[in-house]
């Protein structure tokens, strides 16, 4: 049963996972996707739309809090297997050395990608490298064994959950290991070999049981619900985020119209006074134009306001915000390009540490509501929501959502 769970549980990981590598638009820049070497494995599904708009605020909730509703289950499975781990001899056939070589892959791949994966929901990377580059790797990894791993068990286990045994099909005299084997412990103990005995994880001699088999699916079960409970509030915010206790904390910039989530501040991430100060300038180019606008000039621009969220790769996303600020579109038009503006790479004055840059796709850039922002709510940005100005893009990672933008390039090579 725990293997069924996770047969459909890690399959909707994965597939959630290609979505979150999809919606970073890989195959646009090397700005947006870093992996190095990462050939076939990178393979680029479509572009990913802004329609609906909370598209990415669902596959990543999803993805995120599945992935730590099911750490009860994975263990469960791991504890009830054991036996089989230790099984002898290690190797009985080729098709055998196979399937213990994808054990070792499947069993490591999920430990690897379960533990960088709650890591990174909570920001704390203990990790050597970068979580994005080794969760990509180690994701393909897992899948590639847990495949091997279902086409040799999923016909077993679909028999172990739908055929009824009847107890005589098992050892007897739980109560007393002293007394003499019967007959079905000496049909148990003569099965052809030892690993198809462990196969069936039943002891040939076993203790009195402590925990029934109903009690043990009740238990990881209920472990499961009381870790959706303390983390699903983060996906679905508002109020309900007062019930995510496993999600990010020391994050939150307060109430008032800027009092949503954050992922780092401004002053984590060495943004200066001077860096957003009077002297802070917007740059645009494209079509072999440039233009410099002040803040009070984009003020002065024609002003939009959209509904959108703020969706992130650790599952935590906020309720709809009200953006208001000036179209990207408008602002591809000051250098010339029309309604078919093309992709545009966003900068930000942040110096150091991932995302400073990123290149929007051109359906992104046309959208309507895709906006650089100046204000929130009724109110002006905040500095830890990206004063003077920020992009908001309907379906986009928060990443994606650049903070502190100084320059916009449309068309060029990136």
């Amino acid at each position: 049963m725990f293997g069924l769970i996770l047969l459909v549980g890690v399959t909707i990981l994965f597939l959630t996972g290609l979505l979150s590598y999809a919606s970073y638009n890989p195959d646009l820049s090397r700005i947006n996707d870093e992996t190095p070497d990462k050939d076939l494995l990178g393979f680029y599904l479509f572009s990913w739309p802004t329609s609906p708009y909370w598209l990415y605020r669902v596959t990543q909730g999803v993805h995120v809090t599945l992935g730590i509703v099911l750490v009860p289950v994975l263990l469960a499975k791991l504890w009830s297997v054991v036996p089989l781990l230790f099984s002898w001899p290690p190797v009985r056939s080729a098709s055998h050395a196979v399937e213990r070589l994808s054990l070792l892959l499947l069993v490591g791949g999920a430990l690897f990608e379960f533990a960088t994966g709650i890591l990174n929901v909570q920001l704390h990377y203990i990790f050597p490298g970068s979580f994005y580059t080794l969760h990509f790797y180690g994701a393909w990894v897992f899948i590639g064994a847990f495949v091997v791993h279902v086409s040799f068990r999923l016909t077993r286990a679909l028999r172990a959950v739908t055929t009824r045994r009847d107890e005589a099909d098992r050892p007897s005299d739980l109560a007393d290991p002293a007394a003499p084997a019967s007959p079905a412990d000496r049909a148990y103990l003569s099965a052809p070999s030892a690993g198809d005995r462990a196969a069936r994880l039943v002891a040939p001699r076993p203790a009195p049981p402590t925990l029934s088999r109903r009690g043990a699916v009740g238990l990881v079960g209920a472990g499961s619900g009381v870790l959706l409970l303390v983390t699903v509030g983060q996906s679905v915010g508002g109020w309900f985020r007062r019930t995510a206790l496993l999600a990010p904390h020391g994050q939150d910039p307060g109430t008032g119209p800027n009092g949503f989530q954050i992922n780092k501040t401004a002053a984590a991430l060495g943004i200066r006074t001077s860096d957003t100060g009077p002297a802070w300038r917007l740059t645009v180019r494209g079509g072999g134009r440039q233009t410099v606008l002040t803040l009070e000039e984009l003020r002065a621009l024609p002003q939009h306001e959209s509904a959108l969220p703020i969706a992130c790769v650790e599952g935590w996303s906020t309720t709809d915000q009200r953006w208001r600020g000036v179209r990207i579109v408008d602002l591809a038009a000051l250098v010339g390009l029309g309604p078919d503006a093309p992709h545009v790479r966003v900068d930000s004055v942040q110096r150091g540490g991932a995302f400073a840059s990123a290149v929007l796709r051109d359906n992104q850039v046309r959208d309507r509501r895709s906006l650089l922002a100046l204000r929130v709510n009724g109110a002006v940005l905040s500095h830890d929501h990206g004063y003077p100005a920020r992009i908001i893009v309907p379906g986009a990672p928060g990443v994606h959502n650049t903070k502190w933008v100084t320059r916009l390039t449309f068309g060029e090579p990136v």
